[in-house]
């Protein structure tokens, strides 16, 4: 699965409270519990969460600028309508961002490195707990991606995960397998220095993420009405 940001934010001060919030958000939006076109209501967010509603009033402004949450005057914030479509550009530009990062990263991994990878993807293919899984998928495409030694590609990488969907492993049966073998075209692309290749495995990962992510919404009845 493309990488994700992992855990949830812990409470704390305003800043986590609103990246708390947030996540929350995005969350039940793609799982479905939001569906496109409703309206959130942000005082029982509020009082779910304990926390007041200035860091969800914050939350829903970053979301409105990721494109999750739409603002219309004197009604409130509702769930911006993202068509299908939406999503497989999203998991696209992911992707190229995460080929440029896998470009660079085939030239500069070390032998050691190399190998944690290795090691990475036979745990992930051993592993039978779903949770721990998508915790390795996230470690290997962040050690991939750091290893491109671009601070702006992962600002940038770190931006776009925020946004995809979640859960691939605990919701689609078959896609450890379909991701297991991806990884494996991937680091053998990496162990043959292959730059251009190493660019556009990655990139058809995560477009095929896309496809997943779009079944996964449907499937959680993200476009029903």
């Amino acid at each position: 699965m493309p990488e994700t940001t992992g855990a949830g934010p812990r409470r704390g001060g305003p800043a986590n409270l609103k990246a708390l919030a947030a996540h929350e958000i995005r969350k039940r939006v793609f799982s479905g519990q939001l569906r496109s076109g409703a309206k959130i209501d942000q005082e029982a967010l509020a009082d779910e969460l304990g926390i007041s509603k200035l860091p969800i009033r914050e939350a829903l402004i970053t979301l409105d600028h990721e494109g999750v949450v739409e603002h219309i005057a004197r009604r409130g914030a509702f769930v911006a309508r993202m068509t299908r479509d939406d999503i497989r550009d999203h998991y696209r530009v992911f992707g190229v961002v995460s080929g440029l990062a896998a470009e660079r990263a085939a030239k500069n991994l070390s032998p050691e490195s190399l190998q944690a990878l290795h090691d990475l993807a036979d745990r992930m293919e051993s592993e039978v707990d779903r949770v721990e899984q998508e915790r390795l998928n996230f470690e290997f495409h962040r050690r991939i991606n750091y290893a491109a030694d671009s601070r702006r590609l992962v600002s940038i990488l770190g931006i776009l995960a925020k946004t995809v969907t979640h859960g691939f492993y605990e919701a689609h049966e078959d896609w450890p397998e379909k991701a297991h073998g991806d990884h494996r075209k991937i680091l053998n692309a990496l162990s043959a220095r292959s730059a251009s290749r190493a660019r556009s495995v990655v990139e058809k990962h995560f477009a095929d993420g896309g496809e997943r992510a779009v079944a996964l919404l449907e499937q959680q009845g993200f476009w029903d009405h």
